[in-house]
C-alpha cells in the first residue's frame, strides 16, 4: 500500500483518523470481506473488524499515536473478547498512520488471546 494514500487529492482528505478508517472500509468491501467500522464493546470501540471464515482481525487505527499503543488498546479495552468463542483465530493489528507522508507509517500484528 506504499504511497496509495498519497493519491487522494488534498481536498479530499480532511486530516483526521476518520479518513484513513473509510479508505481501509472501503479496500476490505471491495476485497469481498466483510469489515464493520466503530464496533461497540463494554470498553469503548474497536476501529474495524475483519471477520473472514478462520479468522477474526481487530484493527485500531492511530493517527497521533503508534502501532504499538494501538496493540495495547487492543488489550485494554478487551476488543477480542467478543469473539473468543468462536473458534476462530483472533489476530489484533495496530496501524499508525503518517500524516507528513499522508500513508502508513507502520503496522503491527499480534495473535489474540
Amino acid at each position: 500500500m506504499t504511497g496509495r494514500f498519497r493519491r487522494i487529492s488534498h481536498d479530499l482528505n480532511d486530516k483526521t483518523e476518520r479518513h484513513y478508517q473509510v479508505v481501509f472500509y472501503l479496500v476490505f468491501t471491495l476485497l469481498g470481506q466483510y469489515i464493520q467500522s466503530e464496533v461497540k464493546s463494554a470498553n469503548g470501540r474497536a476501529d474495524a473488524v475483519v471477520q473472514t471464515p478462520d479468522s477474526v482481525f481487530v484493527f485500531e487505527f492511530k493517527l497521533h499515536g503508534t502501532a504499538k499503543e494501538a496493540l495495547a488498546q487492543i488489550d485494554e479495552k478487551g476488543y477480542l473478547i467478543p469473539y473468543q468463542a468462536s473458534g476462530k483465530k483472533l489476530v489484533k493489528v495496530g496501524v499508525e498512520f503518517d500524516q507528513s507522508k499522508k500513508n502508513i507509517g507502520r503496522w503491527l500484528v499480534g495473535e489474540g488471546a
